[in-house]
C-alpha cells in the first residue's frame, strides 16, 4: 500500500511539475507549443545519420534539408549525396539548403553533381565574392541541422551531415579530433510540429534564395507539402507537446536562450545539460551556479577532448565558481562530445542545434526542439546518465591543483571568448 502511495504521490508530483514548467514555457515566444507528438531519440549519430537515409529513400514526394556542414558521408553502404541524386531523379522534390563555412570542406563539383541530377541547392552566405549569395560574415552563419520527409517525419540535433560520424567508436580519441570518434545525438518527429520545421525551412529558402544559378543560388521556392508559408500539419501521432525554437540571434530571436534560462529558473529537483562547447553567457553561468545553490542536482556533462581546444580551456576556466556553487562537472573523453541537449525535472528537454555559448545566443541561426513530456525527457535522462558513468568526474580539489601549463591556456582563451 505504501507503494501504491509513493507512486500516486510521484505521479502527482511529475504532473504538477510538467504543469510548472509548460506555464513558465508558455509566454516565452510567439512560436506555437504543438501537441500530439511522438519524439524518437536517436541516441548516436551513426543511427540518426541511417534513420535519415530510410526516410529519404521511403520518401514519396519531397524531401527538405538544411545543414551547417553538408557532405557526402556514406554509412552501411549509402551515400548521402547518391541517395539524394537517386531520389531527385525518380521525381521527389529534394532540396538542400547548406552554410558555406561548414560546408566550406565539399568539392563545388559534387554541389554540381546534384545540381545535374534535379537537386534544388542554397548556399547560406557564400564566402566567394563573385556569388550572389555573398555575404562574408563569420558571426551569422546557419548552424541549423534538419530533415523534413513529406512533411509528416522531421530529423532535429547536433548531427550534421559530416563525414565525421564515419568513423566508429573504436577509434575513441584518436590521435587528431578530426579522426576521432564523434558523440551526438538527432530526435525524429512525427506529428503537428514537424509543419513548425518546414516553415523555417521555407523562411530561409525565400530570406536567402534567388534565381542566379550556379553553386550559391537559390532556386524557385520549393512548394510542396503546402503553401510556403502554412505547411499543411500532420495529424496527431503521440502525447509529446513541443516548441520548434528557430532562434534568428540577428532578429532578435534567441529562443533558445530565452527558453533554457526559463527552466533552469524555474528548475526543482534537477538539470542534465551535455554541450561540446561550454562558453555561456554571464546569465546562464549564473542560472546553474544559483540553481545548485537552492539545492537542484546539476549535471554538466562537457567535452574533455574537443575539435576546438580553445572552447575546452575556456569552460575549464569557469570550472571553479560551478563547483563550489554544487554543481557537477563531468568530462568526455571516449571521444568528441558534440552533443547538444538537456533536460530539466524529468518533464522539460531540448534537443537540437544550439551549443551552450555565446555563438548560439548573439550570433547562429539555430534549431531546437523544446520538449513537454515525460517520456522524452525519461529516455534522454536514460541516455546522459549512462553518459556521465563513462565520463571523469572533475573535483573542486582537482582543479583548484591544475598545472601552470593549463592556467595559461585557459588565460589565453579571454581574448577569443570575445571574439566568438
Amino acid at each position: 500500500m505504501a507503494d501504491d502511495q509513493g507512486g500516486a504521490d510521484d505521479r502527482g508530483w511529475r504532473q504538477d511539475t510538467l504543469d510548472h514548467h509548460t506555464r513558465l514555457s508558455g509566454p516565452l515566444s510567439e512560436c506555437p507549443l504543438v501537441s500530439g507528438n511522438r519524439v524518437t531519440l536517436l541516441e548516436d549519430a551513426q543511427s540518426a545519420i541511417c534513420a535519415i537515409f530510410d526516410a529519404v529513400e521511403a520518401a514519396r514526394d519531397h524531401v527538405h534539408m538544411e545543414y551547417y556542414t553538408s557532405e557526402d558521408v556514406v554509412l552501411g553502404g549509402r551515400s548521402l549525396f547518391s541517395l539524394l541524386e537517386a531520389r531527385a531523379r525518380s521525381g521527389i522534390e529534394v532540396a538542400l539548403i547548406w552554410d558555406a563555412i561548414g560546408s566550406a570542406d565539399t568539392p563545388d563539383a559534387q554541389f554540381a553533381r546534384l545540381r545535374g541530377a534535379g537537386v534544388r541547392l542554397l548556399e547560406y552566405h557564400s564566402v566567394n565574392p563573385l556569388r550572389r549569395t555573398f555575404d562574408f560574415s563569420v558571426n551569422d552563419r546557419d548552424h541549423r541541422k534538419l530533415t523534413v520527409v513529406d512533411g509528416a517525419i522531421g530529423f532535429l540535433g547536433g548531427v550534421n551531415m559530416s563525414k565525421a560520424y564515419e568513423t566508429p567508436a573504436s577509434a575513441g580519441q584518436g590521435p587528431e579530433p578530426n579522426a576521432a570518434f564523434w558523440i551526438d545525438n538527432a530526435i525524429r518527429i512525427e506529428g503537428p510540429a514537424v509543419a513548425e520545421i518546414q516553415l523555417l525551412f521555407f523562411k530561409t529558402w525565400r530570406d536567402r534564395g534567388n534565381s542566379r544559378p550556379g553553386r550559391g543560388a537559390g532556386d524557385d521556392l520549393p512548394m510542396r507539402g503546402g503553401p510556403q508559408d502554412a505547411p499543411t500539419p500532420t495529424p496527431s501521432q503521440g502525447t509529446q507537446t513541443l516548441r520548434v525554437a528557430g532562434s534568428a540571434p540577428r532578429q532578435r530571436r534567441p529562443l533558445y536562450n530565452v527558453s533554457i534560462c526559463a527552466a533552469i529558473e524555474g528548475a526543482r529537483r534537477h538539470i542534465l545539460l551535455a554541450t561540446g562547447y561550454f562558453v555561456p553567457t554571464r546569465r546562464e553561468w549564473r542560472l546553474l551556479a544559483d540553481a545548485a545553490r537552492r539545492g537542484v542536482a546539476v549535471d554538466l556533462l562537457l567535452a574533455g577532448y574537443s575539435d576546438v581546444p580553445a572552447a575546452t580551456h575556456a569552460a575549464r576556466a569557469i570550472y571553479g565558481g560551478l563547483l563550489r556553487a554544487g554543481v557537477r562537472v563531468h568530462e568526455v573523453h571516449r571521444g568528441v562530445l558534440h552533443a547538444k541537449v538537456a533536460t530539466i525535472d524529468g518533464v522539460w528537454t531540448a534537443i537540437g542545434s544550439s551549443n551552450f555559448d555565446r555563438r548560439s545566443v548573439y550570433y547562429n541561426n539555430e534549431i531546437d526542439a523544446i520538449v513537454l513530456g515525460h517520456e522524452t525527457a525519461a529516455s534522454i535522462e536514460a541516455m546522459l546518465r549512462n553518459e556521465i558513468a563513462l565520463a571523469h568526474a572533475v573535483s573542486l580539489r582537482e582543479w583548484e591543483s591544475r598545472s601552470l601549463r593549463e592556467r595559461a591556456a585557459e588565460l589565453s582563451t579571454r581574448l577569443w571568448k570575445q571574439l566568438i
